[in-house]
């Protein structure tokens, strides 16, 4: 309940953080897409720990094996099953936490729902989850390319109070990879890393603002009513740990605009309909106009930090906690590679769903 992403095209992610593995199955999946482990391990590198002194230094290699769905190097049609197993990880530095709830965290809410909980590095809320999702997004990522030459590149435009200045039309995977703060503004950045390691030196943390442009999508993409491509897309990176605001295109800022200057025209050129401007971020009544989808995710700070704070006891005495471990100073960067491999997932969900829309009868009708 809870563990599976999409209509479609879906995914189903299981494991806990110190558990034996985490995982993913992937269903719904078209055959012939040519997949390598290669490939996927390109992503999961992405988003390990451990790449930096500003990143958790829990020490994994996150090797992916794939365990059904593909064959002599593309997908069968059935299930894709994948599995990285968990190998550095230090349950007795959590042991403090079995009889405190860390502040700002789940351990109270999975308490109040299941009466149960994985205190061992957060369990399944920890969001080494998300192997799962860049590894079933890697699949989607490469569907939507073959299929229509889609593009999907996020980047670290804010953390705390320091904003990098960057154009979305232009920004690439290389050049948001130059630096390990995952920021395209190499000044910006910079100063972006120096803040990350002070809070890192000083046992705090500090959260931040990830941008994504998808380019090429095709219009008609997205379900009215309730499964709008906004609104997907929203809960899929409001599900992503951490995560507390989504806006898209001009979002909030477009309250400080009137009708006359927010609306997108349209003109004609070389055959596409087209818009003079993008303050819809791509996506117009629910639905992909053709335009860059462009939208932004807020990271709040992470929430276990190396100092003490005053907290309670599952039996409501009072008490104070101070966590060990390894985490993220900052999650940010290393959630670049997530926040793309869950726009990836959307996308995959609605331009198969779509391609059953428009030719129900498959290839005969």
């Amino acid at each position: 309940m809870g563990n599976t992403f999409g209509r479609v095209f879906r995914i189903t992610t299981w494991g806990e953080s110190h558990g034996g593995a985490v995982g993913v199955v992937v269903d719904g999946c078209p055959p012939r897409i040519p997949i390598t482990p290669e490939e996927i391990q390109v992503e999961l590198d992405r988003r390990r720990p451990g790449q930096s002194l500003i990143t958790s230094q829990r020490r994994e290699t996150d090797t992916v094996q794939i365990l059904s769905g593909v064959f002599e190097g593309q997908t069968l049609g059935t299930p894709v099953s994948m599995m990285v197993t968990n190998q550095d990880a230090r349950s007795q530095d959590y042991s403090e936490m079995q009889n405190a709830y860390r502040p700002s965290h789940a351990d109270f809410t999975y308490d109040a729902k299941f009466g149960i909980r994985d205190y061992r590095g957060g369990g399944r809320t920890s969001a080494r989850e998300t192997i799962g999702r860049v590894a079933g997004g890697t699949i989607a990522r490469k569907l939507l390319h073959l299929r229509h030459g889609v593009e999907i590149v996020a980047y670290v435009q804010q953390i705390y109070n320091l904003e990098a200045r960057v154009d979305p039309r232009h920004v690439t995977r290389a050049l948001v990879e130059e630096n390990p703060v995952r920021c395209p503004d190499s000044e910006m950045a910079r100063q972006m890393y120096e803040l990350i390691d002070q809070a890192r030196r000083d046992g705090d943390s500090v959260g931040g603002i990830i941008e994504c442009v998808i380019r090429h999508a095709p219009p008609g993409l997205g379900c009215p009513v309730f499964d709008r491509l906004e609104a997907d897309l929203a809960k899929a990176m409001l599900s992503l740990p951490a995560t507390k605001g989504f806006e898209i295109g001009s979002g909030f800022s477009g309250v400080l605009m009137k009708g006359s200057e927010h609306n997108d025209l349209f003109f004609a050129s070389e055959g596409r309909i087209r818009t003079r401007t993008n303050f819809s971020g791509g996506v117009q009544g629910g639905i992909s106009n053709g335009e860059d989808i462009l939208f932004r995710v807020a990271f709040k700070p992470t929430a276990t930090i190396l100092r003490p704070q005053e907290t309670v006891t599952p039996q409501g005495e009072s008490t104070v906690l101070k966590p060990r471990g390894r985490h993220d100073p900052c999650v940010v960067p290393r959630a670049v590679t997530i926040v793309e491999a869950m726009a990836a997932l959307v996308l995959a969900d609605h331009d198969l769903r779509n391609q059953a829309i428009r030719n129900p009868a498959g290839p005969a009708a």
